[in-house]
């Protein structure tokens, strides 16, 4: 009988610590920013881009909601993730494998992509600034937006075999890899 009910309260919390993982991930896809995963080879390294997708939503994007010339997340809630699987050089500058934090300046004319070696941590502090450490990047860099054809309503990575690309409402950005 012993072995029974002791069967029983295992089965039952086994139960709930699989109900409360699935709700937890259940969160991440009902938040207004969903999360999202870019994912391409470029030569022999894979890269992974992991972000959270905000939608434009009728508001004004650059020089607004996201300010020029002040560091961003580059997407919602959690830093972005940039992964590499082998040493790359972002427009450049070298980059060994590994995991980082991707954030970026945008600016009118031109925007500093930045790669940093911390990771984990939520995108912005409660003071609103970002939770980027500038002792811990490994890869900033210069690069040119440039109008997009259409309106792109949700933020969104794209990995191509020349480097990657953010676009979101009327911009995108490529940054070159090699």
């Amino acid at each position: 009988m012993k072995r029974a009910i002791n069967r029983i309260l295992l089965l039952a919390c086994t139960g709930l610590l699989m109900s409360s993982v699935v709700s937890a991930q259940g969160d991440k896809a009902s938040r207004p920013s969903p999360p999202a995963t870019a994912t391409g080879k470029i030569k022999d390294a894979t890269i992974t881009i992991t972000y959270s997708s905000p939608a434009v939503k009728g508001r004004e994007i650059w020089g607004a909601l996201v300010p020029y010339d002040q560091v961003w997340r580059a997407g919602a809630n959690e830093a972005t993730i940039f992964e590499t699987s082998k040493d790359i050089k972002v427009e450049g500058k070298t980059v060994p494998a590994g995991k980082y934090s991707l954030y970026a300046i945008p600016g009118k004319t031109e925007w500093t992509i930045i790669i940093n070696s911390e990771t984990g941590q939520w995108g912005i502090k409660r003071t609103g600034e970002t939770t980027r450490d500038p002792a811990k990047d490994v890869a900033v860099v210069k690069v040119k937006p440039m109008k997009s054809k259409s309106l792109n309503e949700r933020l969104l990575y794209t990995v191509t075999g020349s480097g990657f690309q953010l676009s979101w409402e009327n911009i995108d950005v490529p940054v070159s890899v090699k």
